[in-house]
């Protein structure tokens, strides 16, 4: 999901969605363990998902970008 697509979620989703990756993180660690993984590279996009999740809900902490989430656009 692009960063965009996540800006104008809601917070709980967000949280939601947050909660779901790492759940899926958990499950790729397990098979990754069990010698089941088929797609390695999805373990590297599901933490790169995390990340970008978490550096957005902390630009809503912070109040950084408010324009991004506001629906305005840059104006030239």
């Amino acid at each position: 999901m692009k960063p965009g697509e996540i800006r104008t979620k809601l917070r709980e989703d967000i949280l939601a969605e947050l909660e779901g990756s790492k759940r899926e993180l958990l499950n790729l660690r397990i098979q990754w363990q069990a010698g089941e993984l088929k797609n390695s590279a999805q373990y590297a996009k599901t933490r790169k998902k995390i990340a970008r999740t978490k550096t957005i809900l902390r630009e809503m902490d912070l109040g950084i970008n408010k324009r991004l989430y506001s629906g305005e656009t840059k104006k030239q």
